[in-house]
């Protein structure tokens, strides 16, 4: 049961005198208990509402060990990627509608980072998590993984551990993306990607590969750039490609940011798109059609991944004991002009 000293700046005997009722009432109300008739109810939680009074969510949880805190953790690795924005808009509309609020850590791909969001996540006594792990082998989120507390994967798996997983088909989209440059009859095919260590990143490189091969393409490591999934990288990374002495006349990148980078460093140069280089991006942003000129993208359904996550957890949360659940969703690309 909750207790006066759960309350901040504020007792329950205030509560109860404004509703006419017991200290032992108004900790039922609180408590959702059943055993209380509606009118009371009612008068209970308008004087709560009228006064103002928050219960301490912490207090509350160390009376009851048992209590479900109706808090979900979320751990993403970069709030600055547009895509990991709209996973958290579905994340969010899910977790709102079934009475959860979210805690939301952005450990922007540093281990060390991620590894305190995660202790801070476990204090906090979430019913569930949803994370991006740095890598596949991430040890910290396999440890909570192991613990028994629901966790559902987004966008990047673990290896050899069963866990609930939303993610998209990253080595067919990257293949959609490169097979239509090799049709459109471009050779000289570049690929700036991500964190190598990343699945997304190694799944899209061997669709890259997967689709020059096919069409008979020399695979080129020279034409093929490793950076930090950001802006900031693809600038430099994009600046070397067009420095080779044979540079390529297409180039495929691995996110919306490497794109974005990409693009600053090919306008700079006053190089036309797509006459004098091709461009092909790996994730469809509202902006792509506003681009100059509109940007050809393989579209992956980011609020749809958060929605499915959630849900995922929320059914993990309620019967820990269902089968794992890997569900991948298609991508799909959107030709437009930069191609």
């Amino acid at each position: 049961m909750v207790g006066e000293n759960d309350y901040k700046n504020a007792s329950l005997t205030e509560v109860a005198e404004m509703a006419g009722v017991s200290i032992a009432t108004v900790s039922r109300v609180i408590n959702k208990n059943s055993n209380v008739n509606p009118e009371t109810r009612a008068k209970v939680e308008k004087a709560i509402k009228a006064l103002n009074y928050r219960p301490n969510r912490v207090a509350k949880r160390l009376r009851n060990k048992n209590a479900s805190s109706n808090l979900l953790g979320v751990l993403i690795p970069d709030i600055q990627n547009p895509f990991y924005v709209d996973v958290l808009r579905g994340i969010e509309d899910i977790a709102s509608a079934n009475n959860y609020a979210l805690i939301m850590c952005n450990f922007s791909q540093d281990e060390k980072k991620e590894e305190m969001y995660l202790d801070i996540l476990q204090s906090e006594s979430i019913d569930g998590l949803i994370a991006a792990p740095a890598h596949e082998n991430d040890q910290k989120v396999i440890g909570i993984v192991n613990s028994g507390l629901p966790i559902v994967c987004v966008d990047r798996g673990l290896a050899n551990v069963d866990v609930d997983l939303v993610l998209v088909e990253n080595r067919a989209g990257a293949y959609s993306a490169v097979d239509h440059l090799a049709k459109k009859g471009y050779k000289r095919i570049a690929y700036i990607s991500g964190m190598k260590q990343i699945p997304s990143s190694q799944q899209r490189e061997k669709g890259y590969i997967d689709a020059l091969r096919d069409h008979g393409i020399e695979i080129d490591s020279d034409l093929i750039k490793y950076g930090d999934s950001r802006h900031e990288s693809s600038t430099k990374l994009c600046e070397e490609l067009l420095d080779m002495p044979n540079p390529p006349d297409a180039i495929f990148t691995g996110n919306n940011l490497i794109t974005l980078g990409a693009l600053e460093t090919i306008h700079k140069r006053g190089l036309k798109i797509p006459e004098d280089v091709a461009i092909v991006g790996f994730d469809d942003m509202y902006w792509s059609i506003s681009l100059n000129p509109p940007l050809t993208a393989v579209r992956q359904p980011a609020y749809e991944i958060g929605k499915r996550a959630a849900e995922l957890l929320i059914q993990r949360i309620n019967d820990s004991s269902r089968s794992v659940v890997n569900m991948i969703l298609k991508t799909e690309l959107m030709v437009r002009s930069s191609t």
